[in-house]
């Protein structure tokens, strides 16, 4: 397949279809964006149409779970590695390094293809979640583990469904005090809860137990970005000062007078940081 003469709609993994929106001239460099929980890749949009303008062809997926025709129902179907292979069978579809650029969720698995493929990647762009060793680190040093207390509340069985499905105005109001605006709430509502993606969303919670962390301390090798905002209820100060240490390359930090929600929320500002260590 020859992709600078067509686009990618869709690519497949074994039995499952993943949803992309290809934008941007088909001879650009290219950038892939893998979403968070709990949006799916139109949260890409306005950060897409800015690096198209300058260019850059943009690959926006929706990742396991998130796209229909990929929704296993097991809990270790979502386990790490299972989702690290879904991007590299696009990346090895791709035939070329790649700009690989991961928010929340989709920062975990951009750290993890970076630290196994890194040939395949030009750059990381991690956007508000650090390395995860910075991460389990913090946890032990800092008030991170308090922070990621809906870690362990995703984890349960049925009781973030009935929240989000029965008790909206409890459910709604976590995704709020995250700094989630009125658009976003009404998207989550409408993407996630209203077209049957929550239980799976939810599955990259459940699905921790089943993943590896046999390559924990291992520091990633590409060239890395690292974008966090200062005003997020997630991810604490400290594994954002300890995540240096965990990239053996050419690292630059930005801190945002932002909160979690940094592509939606911050388009541009994001688009520049970008565009500005890149160029």
């Amino acid at each position: 397949m020859d992709i600078s003469k067509q686009r990618i709609t869709s690519f497949q993994r074994d039995d499952l279809s993943f949803d992309v929106i290809d934008t941007g001239p088909l001879d650009g460099q290219i950038f892939v964006l893998l979403h968070g929980f709990p949006e799916t890749n139109k949260s890409w949009h306005e950060t897409s149409e800015i690096l198209n303008h300058h260019g850059y062809r943009t690959l926006a997926v929706n990742q396991r779970g998130y796209s229909l025709a990929a929704q296993p129902t097991k809990r270790r179907d979502y386990r790490g590695s299972a989702l690290v292979e879904d991007v590299k069978t696009l990346l090895d579809l791709i035939q070329q390094p790649v700009y690989l650029v991961g928010h929340d969720w989709g920062a975990v698995v951009a750290w993890d293809v970076a630290q196994r493929y890194p040939e395949k990647i030009k750059h990381l762009i991690a956007v508000s979640v650090p390395h995860k060793a910075a991460f389990m680190q913090a946890m032990l040093k800092s008030n991170q583990l308090f922070k990621s207390y809906y870690m362990g509340l995703f984890q349960l069985p049925k009781i973030p469904e009935i929240l989000f499905e029965k008790f909206p105005k409890i459910g709604l109001g976590l995704l709020k005090n995250s700094g989630m605006t009125q658009q976003q709430l009404d998207d989550f509502q409408k993407q996630i809860v209203d077209e049957k993606r929550l239980t799976f969303a939810l599955n990259w919670y459940r699905g921790l137990p089943f993943s590896s962390n046999k390559t924990l301390l291992k520091p990633v090798t590409v060239p890395t970005l690292f974008i966090w905002g200062k005003h997020d209820v997630a991810i604490g100060y400290k594994s954002v000062e300890l995540n240096k240490n965990y990239v053996d390359a050419p690292y630059k930090e930005i801190i945002m007078d932002a909160t979690h929600w940094i592509p939606v929320q911050n388009a541009k500002a994001l688009s520049q940081y970008i565009l500005d260590t890149i160029v």
